[in-house]
């Protein structure tokens, strides 16, 4: 039925109201929101510039739009890199429709109105949350059950930050604190986030909400001292394989080796990333902005994509826009397409990892071809800090790479 849905909802757009004027979306700021489950609202602001540009924001993020498409009275935004759009009919300073991502079949009501404004309340805020919150997610699920830590900052009853966790961060989180609750939401095309919770002065208890179809509960507690495991001893290569290697084709069709020449007595880095993953998009902008500063190193990236697109047309379709819309100049190669997100699915790709536990994951590879590290998840600039020393730790490893003596 919601695969009918969404085709419906495009059909709609290409003949709504055929007899009715153009309209397009008129310059301001407003409050999008997304209606999910339990009665909850996600809203999130976007700034329209003109008729074919707008800005989302998530605290210190800004999101550019400009594939921004009309058809009569109604207006289709894609978001940049993922394939999450929104269709929405425009009547004045009003917006209603849908955000869809076809790939999952999935469809969120949508609506905007000119406002600036994410969460409000008269209330103030009985708590401050600033600091480091040891946190655990699905406590009572031994399956589903994972651990996080929370890192905020509170100016008033004005919260930014984010939960990092051992396979990456939640992005650029933003809300309020009003009395002892607790509301943040982030939005950017692949992921709608939306966190709720009771708090004291050394504890949360609430829910985690991802668009219309998840829900989990968390506990938190104020640990300032508290520290992931680290991200480099999650994922190793098995006993029995002595050496990393794969073939797949690159978005010309021809197949790439980690065996090829030209990847021969260089340090080589292996991304195992998709192109509907926030945080695999901010380790490719993290790479490509490092070889750019650094052309001289002789270093290799090679990416292995895991799409969730349905077909191989529309998954390699995806790689060249995520290729075109960030300058990723070095191969991203398509090792598995349907349902990737499944990591079970997607370790039997690659058999010598005794495990895949996140997207992204990223291999380092020496002179001499061996596996050197294997780091699990990327922490990206919601993080602050962490990402600033990942940064540091990274440029000091690829360095004694490259310096090394075959």
């Amino acid at each position: 039925m919601r695969k009918l849905s969404y085709i419906f909802l495009s059909i709609i757009f290409l003949i709504s109201c055929t007899k009715q004027p153009k309209k397009t979306l008129q310059k301001g700021t407003y409050r999008a929101v997304l209606k999910i489950q339990d009665n909850q609202e996600l809203p999130f602001i976007f700034e329209v510039k003109n008729d074919s540009l707008l800005s989302i924001f998530n605290a210190d993020e800004t999101i550019f739009v400009d594939e921004i498409t009309y058809r009569n009275d109604s207006v289709r935004i894609q978001t940049p890199v993922f394939e999450g759009y929104i269709i929405a009919k425009i009547e004045d300073n009003f917006l209603k429709g849908s955000f869809i991502k076809t790939s999952l079949d999935r469809i969120v009501p949508f609506e905007a109105t000119k406002n600036n404004v994410r969460f409000s309340s008269k209330k103030e805020a009985t708590k401050n949350i600033s600091g480091n919150w040891e946190t655990v997610f699905n406590e009572n699920s031994a399956d589903e059950k994972y651990i996080a830590k929370g890192i905020f900052n509170q100016n008033g009853n004005l919260v930014t930050g984010t939960f990092r966790t051992t396979t990456g961060d939640y992005r650029y989180l933003e809300g309020l604190v009003y009395g002892d609750s607790l509301k943040l939401s982030t939005f950017d095309g692949a992921h709608a986030f939306l966190f709720t919770a009771k708090v004291t002065d050394s504890t949360m208890n609430g829910f985690f909400y991802s668009g219309n179809h998840w829900k989990e509960p968390f506990e938190a507690k104020l640990n300032n001292t508290y520290e992931l495991p680290k991200a480099d001893n999650l994922t190793f290569i098995k006993e029995g394989y002595e050496d990393f290697d794969f073939s797949f084709p690159d978005t010309r069709g021809r197949i790439v080796s980690l065996s090829d020449t030209k990847f021969q007595q260089k340090p080589v880095i292996i991304q195992i990333m998709g192109t509907w993953c926030p945080n695999c998009l901010d380790e490719s902008k993290f790479l490509v902005n490092y070889l750019r500063e650094n052309p001289n190193t002789n270093i290799e990236v090679i990416a292995l994509a895991f799409e969730v697109a349905k077909t191989r047309e529309i998954a390699f379709k995806r790689i060249k826009r995520l290729k075109e819309r960030i300058g990723i100049e070095y191969p991203v190669l398509l090792a598995q397409y349907g349902n990737s997100a499944d990591k079970k699915i997607a370790e039997k790709t690659l058999p010598m990892l005794n495990h895949l536990i996140s997207y992204p994951t990223t291999i380092f590879i020496d002179k001499n071809g061996k596996v050197r590290k294997i780091h699990t998840g990327f922490n990206g600039p919601a993080t602050g800090k962490k990402f600033n020393e990942f940064k540091n730790e990274f440029e000091n490893f690829m360095n004694a790479l490259v310096l090394e003596k075959e």
